[in-house]
């Protein structure tokens, strides 16, 4: 199976390249690190010799998050221990280098080639590995079962779709998944998922979501930022998280519709993506909105009659989230799986989400059995919606604080997480090799 594995990723890769480095181009900033992604790091990232050091993967920003609070945690109880953590996007890579503290190495995780894993793991030498939520790579996953480094798998959550892959795939994946040393799951629904595919010991630990939204220092202040820009301090905010494609064109028309009863209502829009902002740019043009880009906002800018802002800068949603009236989470009207509606939940926000949240399952079904959410069928009742919640301040604010109660309720995971880690490691002696376990 691995020798025709590393026949047939290759011709993937190759296949596949133009899409992936087109994607890369697009998001800018492509160039740094880019020999990471074939196994060759700086010598400056070699970790100390004869230290134990636990590599953590945490695929994209969402991920990022997660970790970040969870080594504060874990890292006090682990003295002694180096840390270096992975992603594999460049916003992810960002919010890295901006929520991980300076000993934490921070590098891209090695494309899935036999030779760049091989380096990857040759350089680091890990004596654990820890999967952030699930990107499973084979060849990754084969090596680092091979050199007996124990891994685990955090976060953990498992759709009845992603059952069934996996379940088609069983050949090749139960034989990796019986060498996870633990899995923290979200609830106990992913729990049965998981052991079914043959991971030997799961946990139920709740969604670290819920910790990771807790409310933190911003990067930006945006009230003073939409105040510079002529948006009044009394104005309704509706504020738009991780649009996906179309749904800029949906949230324009109901914008340009509600605009009609509340004409102090201003609309903040944050593409997930945002080298999408110029076919986002096109859609707001063919209504006629009146907007400024994120990055076009100096201190030079002066006030203007507008009525978006279109936000084309990373790491800025939860800053604008904290001036919302009213929030809408977005791949959930014209696309499927959802973003995470913790965050605004965890500001006390007024949440609307469309009809597709498929990989949030757990948390929404905790909102909805305390009625802290409202997720609509289509366009015109997600309109029908705003209209009824930015006319009824109460039921807005109360809204919001249900959802709050919400993130409260649910909060411990981190230190649950953190306690299984730690048992299971402290079960481990390490050689000054941490190649091999005795």
């Amino acid at each position: 199976m691995r020798f025709l594995y590393n026949i047939l990723f290759p011709i993937f890769f190759v296949v596949s390249a133009p899409f992936y480095f087109l994607k890369m181009w697009r998001r800018g900033n492509w160039q740094t690190g880019f020999a990471q992604r074939f196994g060759n790091y700086d010598e400056t990232l070699r970790p100390t010799s004869g230290k134990p050091l636990i590599w953590f993967h945490a695929v994209s920003v969402g991920e990022v998050g997660i970790c970040a609070p969870l080594l504060r945690e874990l890292s006090p109880k682990l003295p002694g221990y180096e840390f270096v953590v992975s992603t594999t996007t460049s916003t992810g890579m960002g919010e890295l280098k901006r929520l991980m503290p300076p000993e934490v190495r921070k590098i891209y995780y090695p494309t899935d080639f036999f030779f760049s894993v091989r380096k990857a793991l040759n350089f680091f030498h890990p004596s654990a590995f820890v999967l952030v939520e699930a990107e499973l790579w084979p060849n990754f996953l084969w090596q680092t079962s091979d050199r007996h480094i124990p891994m685990f798998l955090i976060n953990a959550r498992l759709s009845d779709r992603s059952l069934r892959g996996y379940k088609r795939a069983e050949f090749i994946f139960r034989p990796i998944f019986s060498k996870f040393r633990a899995v923290g799951c979200q609830s106990e629904a992913d729990a049965v998922r998981l052991k079914e595919l043959g991971f030997p010991l799961v946990k139920s630990v709740g969604n670290l979501k819920f910790d990771a939204a807790k409310p933190g220092r911003s990067k930006i202040d945006a009230a003073k930022l939409l105040e510079q820009i002529g948006v009044p301090s009394s104005a309704k905010i509706l504020v738009a998280g991780s649009t996906h494609d179309g749904e800029e064109a949906v949230l324009a028309d109901t914008f340009l519709e509600l605009r009609k009863q509340f004409p102090d209502l201003f609309l903040v829009l944050v593409p997930r993506h945002f080298e999408r902002t110029k076919q986002v740019c096109t859609d707001l043009q063919k209504r006629q909105l009146r907007f400024i880009l994120r990055s076009e906002i100096t201190a030079e800018t002066k006030k203007q009659n507008l009525d978006c802002l279109l936000v084309n800068t990373t790491g800025e949603l939860k800053a604008f989230y904290e001036v919302a009236t009213l929030v809408f989470v977005g791949k959930t009207l014209t696309a499927h799986g959802g973003q995470n509606p913790v965050e605004p939940a965890a500001l006390g926000k007024a949440i609307i989400t469309g009809p597709n949240m498929e990989n949030f399952r757990s948390i929404m079904a905790a909102f909805r059995a305390n009625d802290a959410i409202v997720q609509v069928a289509d366009a015109p009742a997600f309109t029908q919606m705003c209209a009824e919640l930015l006319r009824d301040t109460a039921k807005c604010n109360e809204l919001g604080k249900r959802a709050l109660a919400v993130v409260e309720a649910n909060s411990g995971a981190t230190a649950r997480t953190v306690d299984l880690m730690t048992t299971m490691l402290s079960d481990l002696q390490f050689t000054t090799n941490p190649d091999t376990l005795v």
